[in-house]
This record gives C-alpha cells, sequence and structure tokens, in this order.
C-alpha cells in the first residue's frame, strides 16, 4: 500500500495483522479498517487484552500449554487421571479436545510434528519432557492424538518406539479422524467418537 494512504502506524497494524493464520493483506485491511471504526468498543479492549496476555501468559512447564501459570489448571486439576496421558501436536489441538469434553486425564503438547523436509527434528519438539513424564510412574495410558497427516503418523511413529520401553499402553485415535484431517478442525462429536473408539498402536 502507497505510503501517502496511510500512516506508517496503520500499515504496521496491517502488516502484523497479515501475519495471523488466514489473513492475507486484503483481509487484514479490512480487519484493521474495522478496528478503527470500532474503535473505543473493539480496538481499545483488544489492546487492553493483547497487553495483559504478553505480561501474564506463560507455557506450562509440565504439558507445554498454554495459560497464566504454571503448571497450568489443567495440570494443576486433582480431578484429572494422572494415569492417562493425552499427546497433541498444538495447543489448538488440546483445546479442541477439551471442547469436545471427552478427555478425562492430562495432555502434553509437542509443539508441532517431526518433518524432515522443513529441518523438524526430535530435538525441535516437547520430547524429552514426554519420556521424563511417562517414566515417572503415574502414566498407564498414553493417548497419541495427532493429526491424520504424514508428518503427524511419522511423529506417532517415532513417539511409539521411544515409549515402548516403559512398559506403558499405547493408543492412538480412532479412523473418526479423517486420514489428512486436522483436530481443531472437526466437530466436537467426531473427536468424542475417536477418542472413545481408540485402539492400541
Amino acid at each position: 500500500m502507497p505510503d501517502r494512504v496511510v500512516g506508517p502506524e496503520i500499515e504496521r497494524l496491517i502488516q502484523l495483522l497479515a501475519r495471523l493464520p488466514g489473513y492475507g493483506p486484503r483481509s487484514a485491511r479490512r480487519a484493521a479498517l474495522h478496528l478503527m471504526r470500532k474503535r473505543e468498543e473493539l480496538l481499545s479492549p483488544l489492546a487492553d487484552a493483547l497487553r495483559v496476555a504478553k505480561e501474564r501468559i506463560v507455557t506450562c512447564e509440565s504439558c507445554g500449554s498454554v495459560d497464566t501459570r504454571s503448571p497450568c489448571s489443567i495440570c494443576g486439576d486433582n480431578r484429572r487421571d494422572a494415569a492417562q496421558l493425552v499427546i497433541v501436536e498444538t495447543v489448538g489441538d488440546l483445546w479442541a479436545l477439551e471442547r469436545a469434553g471427552v478427555v478425562k486425564g492430562r495432555y502434553h503438547v509437542l509443539g508441532g510434528t517431526l518433518s524432515p523436509l522443513d529441518g523438524v527434528g526430535p530435538a525441535d519438539l516437547n520430547l524429552h519432557g514426554l519420556v521424563s513424564r511417562v517414566a515417572g510412574g503415574d502414566v498407564r495410558e498414553v493417548i497419541i492424538a495427532v493429526n491424520a497427516t504424514v508428518d503427524g503418523q511419522t511423529t506417532a511413529h517415532y513417539v511409539t518406539d521411544m515409549l515402548s520401553h516403559l512398559g506403558v499402553k499405547v493408543t492412538r485415535l480412532a479412523h473418526g479422524v479423517p486420514v489428512g484431517g486436522e483436530l481443531d478442525y472437526l466437530d466436537e462429536g467426531t473427536l468424542a467418537a475417536a477418542i472413545r473408539s481408540r485402539t492400541a498402536f
């Protein structure tokens, strides 16, 4: 966008919005215009919420999720079944399973999947923390709830091999999750059926 159309502050807002998932330059401009038109009811509260989030949100030292405390509210919930550990790729996947309300155990966020083409190896994922948690002795079942993509399945096999000597039951989501599908885009019914029908890996 030419400099004469907007000032540098507005251009920076548009550029930052364009970096969000699902946004491009055109949708970022529309979002920026909407925020500026609704300055008092939307832009100011959003700016405050972003400031508070930046100051208070931390990564959970136990599972890798995000919260305003560490351990997070899920890891700190004594009503959760410590014997069941659900492995997910991202915090978004964790949220999707929580929306479905079918997980009674705790989570472990890998932070992505193994992807040699993208240069993502085992050292780039939260795998050391996973082995430490499982080796601690409380976990009896690990549910691998990664996306049904090539990278997701590669990661699932790698994790299964890593945990094979620890004597825990390893299961994965049933075929309710379509091949190539991503958890965050599935409806709660599909996720619930996948959790209930999980199979041995």
